[in-house]
C-alpha cells in the first residue's frame, strides 16, 4: 500500500455490500451479518443457502489461507540472498549536541554499505547507499542490511519550532526510498525554515501485493520502534516543539498501534486501509486525530472488514474518513494514493497547516 496499483474491480461498503445490495465478501463480513436478510425483509423467497456451520467453515478456511500466506511469504523472502552491509554505526545518545556527530557517523556507514553492495554486484543498492552518504544528507539512523532502514532529517532539529515525522506504507525500502524522500522534502519546502521534517523508515514494511499488507503483524512489530524513536526525539529537542505524526497507507496501522504511547500533538492518517480500531477514541491518544483520502485513491475500494483468526488480525476495520470513526476529515483534493505530498496539492497544503499548528485554516472535506 505504498504505491499506485491497478484498481480492484469490486467496490464494497463497510457492511460488505456493493451498490445494489450485492455482497462482495462472500458472506464473510462482520459478525452477525446476514447476506440474505434484505431478501427476507422484502418478502421475497431467499435463495437456498449454505447452512451456517458450512458457511462458517468456508469463511475460516479462506481466512486461514490468508494467514498462512502472511507467514509463508515472509519466510520465503527471508531465504533469498541478502545484499551485504555493515552493522549500523555505534551512536551516542540522541541530543542536540550530538547531531553533527550522528550525521557524520551515518554518512560514513552508508558509504561503507555502498562499497559492500558494489562488490556484491548490487549496483542499484550501491547507488542508493552512495546517495545517502552525500555530505548534504542528514540521518539520525541508517541500516543498509536487508531491505534497509533510514531516518532522514530535513531542516534544523536544533532550532525547529515544529517537527513532522512521516511514517511510510508498504513497499518502502532503501531501493524505493526516493519517492518517500520526495514527499518529506516537499513538506519541508511547504512548511518553511521553522520546521524540521523527519522521514522515518524505521521498520520493515510489508509488500503491497503480499498478504503481510493484510494483517497487523508488521505494525505490531513496528509500533514499539516508533514509540522509542519519538521518546528519544522528545528527549533531544525538549517539550517546546510541536510534533506531528503523519502516516500514509499501511503506516496508519503502525501509527494507530503507537498512538497511545507517543507525545505528539497531531496524528494524521492519509490513504488509510483502516487502522485496526473502530474509532479515533479507541486510539487512546490526547492528540488531534485527522484523516483524509484523495478522490482518485484506490484504497477507497478496499473493503473495511476485520477478522481475528488464530491470534492474527486480517483486515483493518472501520474507514478512518467515515463519520463512524470520528476523525477530523480534511480535504485531499482529487489525487491518488501516492499524491498526498504532491507539491501544489490541496492535501499538502492542509498537511502543512496541521504541522504548523494552523488548524483553523485546514479545509474540511
Amino acid at each position: 500500500m505504498g504505491f499506485r496499483e491497478r484498481r480492484p474491480t469490486a467496490v464494497a461498503y463497510e457492511d460488505g455490500r456493493a451498490p445494489g445490495g450485492r455482497r462482495t465478501d462472500g458472506g464473510c463480513g462482520a459478525e452477525g451479518a446476514d447476506p440474505l436478510g434484505a431478501a427476507e425483509e422484502a418478502g421475497r423467497s431467499p435463495r437456498p443457502r449454505l447452512g451456517r456451520p458450512r458457511l462458517g467453515r468456508l469463511c475460516r478456511t479462506l481466512l486461514a489461507v490468508l494467514v498462512m500466506g502472511a507467514v509463508v511469504v515472509p519466510l520465503s523472502a527471508a531465504a533469498r540472498p541478502r545484499i551485504p552491509a555493515p552493522p549500523p554505526a555505534a551512536l551516542a545518545p540522541l541530543s542536540v549536541a550530538t547531531l553533527t556527530e550522528t550525521y557524520a557517523a551515518n554518512r560514513a556507514n552508508a558509504a561503507e554499505a555502498s562499497r559492500m553492495a558494489a562488490a556484491h554486484g548490487a549496483r542499484d543498492r550501491a547507488a542508493a547507499d552512495r546517495a545517502m552518504a552525500s555530505p548534504s544528507r542528514d540521518f539520525l539512523a541508517f541500516d543498509g542490511r536487508g531491505t534497509g532502514r533510514a531516518t532522514e532529517v530535513f531542516g534544523d532539529l536544533a532550532t525547529a519550532e515544529h517537527i513532522a515525522v512521516l511514517v511510510p506504507g508498504s513497499d518502502t525500502t532503501l531501493d524505493t526510498y526516493g519517492r518517500f524522500r520526495a514527499g518529506a522534502l516537499a513538506l519541508h519546502r511547504s512548511t518553511g525554515p521553522r520546521t524540521a521534517v523527519i522521514a522515518w523508515l524505521g521498520y520493515d514494511t510489508p509488500r503491497t501485493l503480499g498478504t503481510g499488507a493484510l494483517t497487523t503483524t508488521r505494525a505490531e512489530e513496528a509500533a514499539p520502534l516508533l514509540e522509542r524513536f519519538i521518546r528519544e526525539l522528545r528527549g533531544a529537542v525538549g517539550l517546546l516543539p510541536g510534533v506531528s505524526l503523519l502516516c500514509h497507507s499501511y503506516g496508519t496501522v503502525v501509527c494507530a498501534r503507537a498512538a497511545a504511547a507517543v507525545d505528539v500533538q497531531d496524528v494524521v492518517l492519509v490513504g488509510s486501509p483502516g487502522t485496526g480500531v473502530d474509532s479515533a477514541s479507541a486510539l487512546h491518544t490526547r492528540a488531534r486525530v485527522w484523516a483524509a483520502r484523495g478522490a482518485d485513491d484506490w484504497i477507497a475500494e478496499v473493503p473495511h472488514l476485520r477478522a481475528d483468526l488464530f491470534g492474527t488480525t486480517v483486515g483493518f476495520g472501520t474507514d478512518p474518513v467515515s463519520p463512524a470513526y470520528g476523525a477530523r476529515v480534511f480535504a485531499a483534493g482529487g489525487g491518488g494514493h501516492s499524491d498526498y505530498f504532491k507539491p501544489g496539492s490541496a492535501s499538502l497544503a492542509n498537511l502543512s497547516r496541521i504541522v504548523l499548528g494552523a488548524t483553523s485554516e485546514v479545509t474540511r472535506a
